[in-house]
């Protein structure tokens, strides 16, 4: 394994997971961000302060003491604090700023190195692939959410409906279908 191509994939995988959270953010006023769709599911509240709550647990001092700090309260993140806007965007960005910084902060050294969730050892390389993974999971979860309560007003984050062909095109140079071909 290319250490270095690692490191810059899993940078890249990381911020447009983000991006993605950030954009459905951006559709949905807040006051329905606490929405359930039932009484067991998640709202985007508390899927972002679950995750932000996880990427402080794990990735403050990653490389040196247990990815579970003995200060996160992971079962209160299931619980939607009434907290402003602003005050959830901080804690929100809080934990992304402490997973980048630890992520860029990674050397190619450290992929070889050991380290501890819930006293659980891990490759480092499989503790970043699980929180990849994690973080994945949660960002489609707001995503279909922000769809859901967007509605008619969802803007596409990907390529939209019907589009594919000429998304296709683009991406190889080529010309659309069913568009004339580019004048030599």
């Amino acid at each position: 394994m290319n250490g270095a191509i690692y490191l810059t994939d899993v940078r890249k995988r990381f911020r447009e997971a983000k991006e993605q959270c950030d954009r459905s953010l951006a559709q949905v006023p807040f006051e329905r961000w606490a929405h359930r769709l039932d009484p067991g599911s998640n709202s985007l509240v508390t899927i972002m302060l679950h995750l932000s709550g996880n990427m402080l647990s794990r990735w403050s001092d990653f490389l040196s003491r247990d990815g579970e700090k003995p200060d996160r309260d992971r079962d209160a993140e299931f619980e939607d604090a009434a907290l402003s806007r602003e005050a959830l965007l901080e804690r929100w960005e809080r934990g992304w700023a402490c997973l980048f910084a630890a992520v860029d902060a990674l050397t190619e050294a450290d992929l070889d190195r050991t380290i501890l969730i819930r006293a659980q050892p891990l490759s480092v390389v499989s503790a970043v692939n699980r929180q990849l993974a994690h973080y994945g999971y949660h960002a489609g979860q707001m995503v279909l959410l922000a769809k859901h309560m967007a509605g008619e007003r969802w803007q596409t984050l990907s390529v939209p409906r019907g589009g594919s062909g000429a998304f296709n095109a683009g991406m190889m140079g080529a010309p659309a279908p069913h568009s004339p071909p580019k004048p030599r």
